[in-house]
């Protein structure tokens, strides 16, 4: 059973950076993804890194946002800068196989407030 965990939430006040981790339990993945559900919204696709190492981002986070991936240690990196309320929210990750399959984290907390 492939496993996928998030970890790297908290409590930012704006302007902050965090940097979450979504590491999983296999390295035969084509592409690892950031999701993110703000409250009282639908979950939206924050950014995600393919195998080759292309990425691509959600214009909402771009320049702001930046993903990356160490092949060594199965995991994904989401670097997040400049941190406003309107980031609050649970971010999710999910990796999805070579075959297709679609792995989902349980998600972390981010909160941005002062």
């Amino acid at each position: 059973q492939v496993q996928v965990t998030e970890s790297g939430g908290g409590l930012v006040q704006p302007g902050g950076s965090l940097r979450l981790s979504c590491t999983v339990s296999t390295s035969f993945f084509m592409s690892l993804a950031w999701y993110r559900q703000r409250p009282g919204q639908q979950r939206e696709f924050v950014a995600a890194i393919v195998s080759g190492g292309a990425s691509n981002y959600a214009d909402s986070v771009k320049d702001r946002f930046t993903v990356r991936r160490e092949s060594a240690e199965n995991t994904a990196y989401l670097q997040m800068n400049g941190l406003t309320p309107e980031d609050t929210g649970v971010y999710s990750c999910k990796a999805t196989s070579r075959k297709g399959s679609i792995y989902w984290g349980q998600g972390t907390q981010v909160t941005v407030s002062s």
